[in-house]
Order: structure tokens, then C-alpha cells, then sequence
């Protein structure tokens, strides 16, 4: 089976975890310390917290914007449940606009349709690895006077017309698993503002700035240092990472491109995909539906997922959320239905990306 992530460590890994159990300090320190300072060198960014998961690091950074009862927070109902958690975990209430079935990003026009004399925060999720399309976003920001938080949980290093994921106000990232750079679980929050840095590490420790020295009342958010030992060694190599997966996402656009019924995801313009995931539509114009698409991907012995199968506001813990704001989004609802992800992560060798062409042309169809 040609799995759809594949998670290995090298040497480095190793040894910079080993070198941190014999230090026999295991709590948030200077690896802590390393990671934020080298990712923040990595990607051009001002302040960077760790945090010990991508969800806390969303709470956070809501948290530090001081929202009050009602005030609302406009995001996509396209994404992880995460996003929504921690709008709701932090007391706001949830508002949604639609997306663009190019970038399965916020559409900028439906945002300026949402934005109400509520809204307070604009969060943009930046999917699979493609940033959204920011400029008039932030426009909207600024003529609105609204803040801008973007969920980059999937999109470390990608870039926007240059500027990088994160740069625009409040970021959030997750060190999950999965993720592109991995530390098991954590997350970092991204800031151009030090005195919101300031008071997010107050925050993710207990409320103190210096020991039984209690300031706010907080959280234990901490991240520890065998988690950042673990993701110090893959930002050296993060370049490279990222370079494999462009690779592997033009072979597989290559190779795709007349599968019938089958839209291949492409990198806009002006934008650097990270290529976290490969993920392409299949729509009703295929020879079979999704879940019949899915079921064969499997008979050939190759990995899937569909990210997310239903919107956020489709199930009923949310639904009846009286937080949750439900709003019309058909664009976000049929991608929902259509969305399968391939294997795409720079373990693939080239034969696997073979084999993952090759089934999909025979599953639609596609000539020789």
C-alpha cells in the first residue's frame, strides 16, 4: 500500500533528541527556544511562540485579540474542525463565506458579502498548502478595521506575492504528525507584534512571566524540548522537503491533466504551494463517484483521504452550536463532495508516483 503520508526521521532527529534526554531536562527550554528562533529566521518571520498543538496555538491567538461576547469571527466552513473549536474555546461566535473551487480558499468576494458590524476577525485557512488570496483580504481588513488571523496549520514556508504565510497580523501553524515539518504535536504562533508575543508567552505559561509571578490568568500551552528537538533538524532540510513535494505535485498534474472528470489542483499565481496535500476533485462528470473512486484507489493499493468530507457546519454538534452562525455556501458544499487527496510527501519514490498516475488514469478512464 502506498500510503497517503509517511512519517520517518533521520539520524539527526536522533541524536538532537537523545542529546535532550541526557541533558535531563525534558520541559519547554532551549530547544524551545531554537526552533522558534530558527523558524522564525527560516521564513522571514518577526515573533514566533511554540505551543504544544495547532488548536491551543488558534485559542491563543484569539485570546490576545480580546474579543467579547458577539463579536464574530468570518472563516471558511472548508476546513479541519480545529478552526472552528477554537473560535468557539476562545468565546466568540463563528461566521462563514464561501470558497473558491481553485485554491479551496476563502473567496474574498463572499467575505466582503459576510462581514457584519460584528465581525472582528478575519480568518482565512490556508489549505493543503496554498495561501489564500490575501491582497484583497487584507484590504477588507484595513477598510473594515477588522484583524486578520490566518490558519497556516498546513502551510509552513508558502508564500503569497513573496510575503510569507503568517505575515499578516496573527498566524497560527501545527507541528502535527503529519505535517510538512513535524514535531508529533505543537504548534507555533506567529506575530509582527511584540507586545502580543510578549503576552502570548505569558499566556501559554500559566499566566506567569517569571516563576509564581502570575500576570494574566493563563494556560499550560508549553511545548517541550524533546518535542522541538524533533523538528530543530527538519528546518535545515525544510528547503528540500518542500522541493520533493513541488516535484512529486508536477509529475502527478503531468500525468492527470486529461483524466476525465478528474480538476487537478494547480499553484496560482503569485503563490508557492507547499504541496502539504495533492488534492483533486472528482466530479460528477467522472466515471464513478467519489466514494466508488476511493474504493478502487484501494484495490490498486494506493493511500487516500478526503480533507474534509463534510463542511464543518454539517454536523450537529455545531448545527445547533448557538455560536455557530450556518450560512449558504454552495461553492465550499460541492467540493466537500468531490475532494480526494493522493499521495504527494517527499518519502514517495518515483515508481510510487508511477503507480499513483496509473491508477487513477484506469479508475477515470483516461486513454493510453
Amino acid at each position: 500500500m502506498i500510503p497517503i503520508t509517511r512519517v520517518q526521521f533521520g539520524i539527526e532527529e536522533e541524536e538532537l533528541v537523545l542529546e535532550v534526554l541526557r541533558s535531563g531536562s525534558i520541559a519547554q527550554g532551549p530547544k524551545v527556544k531554537q526552533l522558534e528562533d530558527e523558524f522564525a529566521a527560516t521564513f522571514g518571520l518577526d515573533h514566533v511562540i511554540a505551543v504544544n498543538n495547532g488548536t491551543t496555538a488558534l485559542v491563543g491567538a484569539l485570546e490576545v485579540l480580546d474579543l467579547q461576547p458577539g463579536d464574530e469571527v468570518l472563516t471558511t466552513p472548508f476546513t479541519f474542525v480545529a478552526t472552528l473549536n477554537a473560535i468557539l474555546e476562545a468565546g466568540a461566535t463563528a461566521t462563514f463565506a464561501d470558497i473558491r473551487d481553485e485554491d479551496f480558499n476563502l473567496d474574498p468576494a463572499s467575505v466582503r458579502e459576510r462581514i457584519t458590524t460584528r465581525t472582528k476577525v478575519l480568518a482565512p485557512v490556508h489549505l493543503y498548502g496554498q495561501m489564500a488570496d490575501m491582497q484583497p483580504i487584507e484590504a477588507l481588513a484595513h477598510d473594515h478595521g477588522l484583524r486578520i488571523l490566518e490558519d497556516a496549520a498546513q502551510s509552513h514556508g508558502a508564500t503569497y506575492h513573496g510575503r510569507a504565510a503568517g505575515s499578516y497580523g496573527l498566524g497560527t501553524f501545527s507541528l502535527y504528525a503529519t505535517k510538512n515539518l513535524t514535531t508529533g504535536e505543537g504548534g507555533l504562533i506567529v506575530t509582527d507584534d511584540a507586545d502580543l508575543a510578549d503576552r502570548l508567552r505569558v499566556l501559554r505559561n500559566q499566566g506567569m512571566r517569571a516563576r509564581y509571578e502570575y500576570e494574566v490568568a493563563g494556560h499550560n500551552y508549553r511545548l517541550t524540548d524533546l518535542q522541538a528537538a524533533v523538528g530543530i533538524p527538519q528546518l535545515a532540510r525544510y528547503a528540500s522537503i518542500v522541493e520533493t513535494r513541488r516535484r512529486n505535485a508536477a509529475r502527478l498534474t503531468e500525468g492527470l491533466a486529461d483524466a476525465p472528470g478528474i480538476v487537478v489542483p494547480r499553484e496560482l499565481a503569485g503563490r508557492e504551494h507547499v504541496w502539504h496535500q495533492y488534492t483533486i476533485r472528482v466530479t460528477e462528470e467522472a466515471r464513478v463517484d467519489r466514494a466508488e473512486f476511493v474504493e478502487q484507489l484501494t484495490e490498486h493499493g494506493i493511500g487516500s483521504g478526503a480533507y474534509y468530507p463534510r463542511l464543518v457546519t454539517d454536523y450537529d454538534a455545531y448545527r445547533r452550536h448557538p455560536r455557530v452562525s450556518i450560512a449558504d455556501t454552495p461553492v465550499a458544499a460541492r467540493v466537500a463532495r468531490e475532494v480526494v487527496s493522493l499521495p504527494v510527501h517527499h518519502h514517495l519514490a518515483d515508481d510510487e508516483v508511477d503507480a499513483v498516475i496509473a491508477a487513477v488514469r484506469k479508475i477515470s478512464g483516461a486513454s493510453r
